[in-house]
This record gives structure tokens, sequence and C-alpha cells, in this order.
């Protein structure tokens, strides 16, 4: 069980945008999640929440290179970058990163397979119906399950084609990304379905809207945030990517005690 920590270089990411915009403060939330437990740091230039919109690659090379180029040499941690072009794919290999976390699951950019297969990182697909602008208008499916499947077992096959080693792919469902309410729940329930991937199954839900969405009012996402996740990796995640590390690693030692009994 992993924790991926997030860290959003970004003025208008749906939890912590414009928390961290600054080099220096996103260098050292990355340091202090490391410290508190993650096992690795994802960085993101762009956001992707419902309704945003697409930056240029010399915008989020921009925002993320120089948070990369200091923590390479500051961590041991792998670092992964949250992004969508290979542009900025191919800066974020040539300086340190390891490892791509794709939304698209390798849909959005043509050009994806060629630096992927020069470099060979570890990869995240990721399920997404429609872009981020668009893909929370009204999603729905007619076998939301078996479309997710079928969606992410396409995606390995491609990274496998591109060179890329299976021990480092990891899958991600998807969550908020083209759903409905209900539909990331049935999600989470049934996480053991893609584990018949055979690939690492990553699950991101962090205060998002299906949490908050459960309520009248505004509350604290936390809780629901550490209850689905435990729940989620009760049901075969290996990763979990959250904002709030510290609070994750403890339920995680937790649950790892069970383990051990």
């Amino acid at each position: 069980m992993k924790i991926m920590g997030i860290v959003n270089v970004t003025p208008d990411s749906f939890y912590d945008g414009g928390s961290y915009l600054d080099k220096n403060k996103a260098i050292d939330r990355a340091l202090q999640m490391i410290e508190e437990g993650a096992d690795i740091i994802d960085i993101g230039g762009e956001s992707t929440r419902p309704g945003s919109d697409s930056i240029s690659a010399s915008q989020e090379i921009d925002r993320i290179l120089p948070v990369i180029e200091v923590l390479n040499k500051k961590v041991k941690v792998p670092i992964s970058v949250d992004t969508y072009k290979s542009e900025v794919v191919e800066v974020v290999l040539q300086s340190g990163a390891n490892i791509i976390n794709d939304i698209s699951g390798l849909t959005f950019d043509p050009k994806m397979g060629e630096i992927l297969s020069a470099y060979k990182p570890g990869i995240v697909l990721m399920h997404i119906k429609g872009t981020p602008k668009d893909m929370q208008n009204k999603p729905n499916y007619s076998d939301l399950l078996g479309e997710i499947f079928s969606f992410l077992e396409k995606s390995v096959s491609k990274a496998v084609s591109f060179g890329l080693d299976k021990a480092k792919i990891i899958i991600d469902p998807g969550v908020g990304f083209g759903k409905t309410l209900e539909d990331n729940y049935r999600i989470i329930r049934n996480l053991e379905i893609f584990k018949k991937l055979g690939v690492q199954l990553l699950i991101g839900l962090s205060r998002k809207s299906l949490i908050g969405n459960l309520y009248q009012q505004e509350i604290d996402r936390l809780p629901g945030t550490i209850a689905l996740n435990t729940a989620a990796i009760l049901n075969g995640a290996d990763i979990i990517r959250v904002h709030d590390v510290k609070e994750h690693r403890l339920a995680l030692d937790v649950l790892e005690q069970l383990n051990k009994i």
C-alpha cells in the first residue's frame, strides 16, 4: 500500500489551487509530504477539475520544471508528473521525473508513444470520458465497469507496445472524471474487477465532490476521503493519491497491522 502525495503548482486546482504556485512553497510542501510518509510525489501544472480549460505546454513546463529540478537533487522517492502532453513529458523525464500520470490513458496526444518508448518511465493510465472541460456534462454509460475495463485494457496494451515494463504500469479508473456520483461509488465498490489486468491499481478520490455532494452543506471532506480510501485499499487499490499524507499514513499503519494478524 503506497501513498502518492499531490502537489498542485497551479492557481486553480479545485482544492489547493494557488497554495503552491510559488516554487519554494511547492518544494517545501513536497518535502513535508515525504517526511509525513509519502512514497511518491505527484506534481501537476495544469488543473483538470471539471470545466477547466487546457493551458499550453510551455506554461505547464514553466510552472513545474523548477520544482522537479530541485526535488530531483533532494529526494529519493519517485517523482510523478501529472500531464498528458508529450512535450511536457520529454522535458520532465530529462529533468529527473520517474513516472508520468496521464489522465487520458494515452488517448489525448498521439506523439506520447515516441517519447515514452525513448525513456521508458513508469506510467499511470487513467480512464476519462470526454475532456476536463466537458466530462461532467451528463456522463452516461451502458456498462460502466465494462467500458472502463475495456478502455484501461487498451491503454495497458498500448503502453506495453511502446516498450514499457508492465511492472511499472499503473491503472486508475478515474473517479470524478466523467462519472456520476453513483458511478464513482460503484467503481470503488468493485475495484477488484480491475485487478484482472495484472498491473498496479491507483485510486484518486481525495476531497472530491463524491464526498461533498453527499451533504447539503459544506463539510470537511477529509474524514470521507480517509473512509473511501480505506475501502479502496480493502477492495484492491495498491496506491492512493491524496492531499493529506500524514492522516492517510496513520490510517494505513492501522490497516497494515490488521494484515499482520
